[in-house]
């Protein structure tokens, strides 16, 4: 029995190499409907610091193309630079003496290994716990949802105040024998809020629990905020109780995409993040995190953007961002019908609406269509800003668009019914417990409308896909939700 012949590929290996000059050109072809960064316009993915910076960090990848820091032994030039790294890491973040840590690749990687290290942690000194927990805020990053599924560390989910500060009494309450860590955000992502540190970090001692911080948004802007003189809440290593911390240097440290820190204030907790095997044929394998391979360049680059900013050059960019973030949080407050979200600790700004009138991802489509990148968050329907120094210049520009993309909305409800803010809308309006009764099919749903972005589908194939094969489902779904809320609140009232 023969196989089938393969399918043509249009995007096969060429026979023959293509000249230089011509992949550049497809290149600049493939980029030229990026999001505008260099202008402005984008709010989150890129942390930009000017085109000098740009060609620093591709000259100083390039010359580390090729090494890989699998093996320290081979390449102690990235050995020598990744512990530079890390230590002036550390001397940022406050670390006592004798604290230590490693690169990851990002963000993700950090607080997985996070998770990871406590897990093994627990499960050598604490091996009668058979189902671990570690308890979180409901705004913790999506990441530790991740390490939830990937490790078997069951997710305990804290509330948030109006402020979108978690409930520390609430935490206090989720711990249980089986909980292995806590973890909080400094800040949050969602809405740029610092979770109340020095609380969580007493309830941490007092239970004789590791506590995690994430900064891997904020490590590399809030050290530079305190120095300007804004009121920072405590949330570094200067807190008693803060065992291990992340933060991003391909964030507002302005490295190369790839560059995250996990630091440890016990370097006995380091032991507990390391993958070894010795029993493998290729030899002993030892491994600080989750790939194997490990390229240089994140981590070369990661050591030339600290040294060439420099504590002046952050301070710079952090009073430009925070100066961006303030006219930003005064004009959207000003705009009748708009709220910012959260507490101004860091340069992220989240606005949503309060006025039934008001649709916000039919605000958002507009603003997307005069070229705005816009982040769309849920619960509730918010638009979220990473302010950046480069977004400075365009502030009134982006104010301008939003009262007039505003205007529109109000005098144009029908919008809410068309393009994303359909989608968005829809998905939106799903309440908790639809998640709960049609979980797998929602999730099936999403993943249904997102593949073609990365099987070839890409445009608007996702978007129009989830409306069109799934939209009566999901509405029917709602419906349900809607007649059980019913029942339930007739129930309460001890009615039929």
């Amino acid at each position: 029995m023969t196989s089938p012949a393969p399918a043509e590929n249009a995007f096969a290996i060429p026979h023959d190499g293509i000249p230089h000059d011509q992949l550049l050109a497809e290149l600049d072809a493939y980029q030229a409907a990026d999001a505008d960064y260099r202008g402005g316009k984008t709010w989150s993915l890129v942390y930009w610091a000017g085109e000098a910076h740009k060609r620093l960090l591709a000259d100083v990848s390039a010359r580390f193309i090729s090494e890989n820091a699998l093996n320290p032994l081979a390449f102690k030039s990235l050995q020598r630079l990744e512990h530079e790294v890390v230590q002036m890491g550390l001397a940022l973040f406050n670390a006592p003496a004798g604290a230590t840590g490693t690169m990851t690749s990002g963000g993700t990687e950090s607080l997985l290994l996070a998770v990871k290290t406590y897990r093994d942690q627990a499960r050598k000194k604490r091996p009668w716990i058979v189902r671990p927990n570690m308890v979180v805020p409901a705004t913790i990053h999506v990441a530790f949802d991740k390490a939830a599924h990937l490790f078997g560390v069951r997710k305990r989910v804290a509330r948030i105040g109006p402020d979108g500060a978690v409930d520390v009494e609430h935490m206090r309450r989720l711990c249980d024998s089986q909980t292995i860590m806590l973890a909080a955000s400094a800040p949050q992502y969602a809405h740029g809020t610092i979770d109340p540190i020095e609380a969580i970090a007493a309830i941490a001692r007092a239970k004789r629990l590791p506590l995690h911080v994430d900064a891997c948004f904020g490590g590399f802007v809030l050290p530079f905020l305190e120095r300007l003189g804004l009121d920072v809440p405590p949330w570094d290593f200067r807190v008693e109780g803060v065992t291990t911390l992340s933060a991003d240097i391909h964030k507002y440290g302005f490295g190369a995409k790839g560059a995250s820190l996990l630091l440890h204030r016990d370097p006995a907790t380091l032991r507990h993040q390391f993958f070894v095997a010795t029993g493998w044929a290729g030899g002993i394998y030892v491994s600080p995190g989750l790939p194997g391979t490990r390229p240089g360049g994140p981590i070369a680059s990661a050591w030339a953007a600290m040294r060439a900013l420099g504590e002046s050059g952050y301070l710079a960019l952090a009073r430009d961002a925070w100066q961006a973030a303030t006219e930003l949080r005064q004009g959207i407050a000003a705009i009748p019908g708009l709220r910012v979200m959260g507490r101004p600790h860091a340069t992220i700004v989240t606005w949503t609406s309060d006025d039934p009138t008001l649709d916000v991802f039919a605000i958002a489509d507009i603003l997307q269509a005069e070229g705005w990148g816009v982040d769309r968050q849920q619960l509730p329907p918010s638009v979220h800003l990473t302010v950046n120094a480069s977004n400075l210049p365009v502030v009134e520009r982006y104010l301008s668009d939003l009262r007039a993309a505003v205007a529109h909305v109000r005098a144009h409800p029908e919008l809410r019914t068309a393009g994303e803010a359909a989608v968005y809308g829809l998905m939106a309006r799903v309440p908790e417990i639809a998640g709960r009764l049609g979980g797998v099919f929602l999730k099936d749903a999403v993943l249904d409308a997102a593949l073609p972005l990365y099987t070839g589908g890409g445009g608007d194939a996702p978007r129009s896909a989830l409306i069109e094969r799934h939209g009566d489902k999901l509405r029917k779904v709602m419906d349900v939700v809607e007649g059980t809320k019913k029942r339930v609140r007739r129930l309460l009232r001890g009615g039929r």
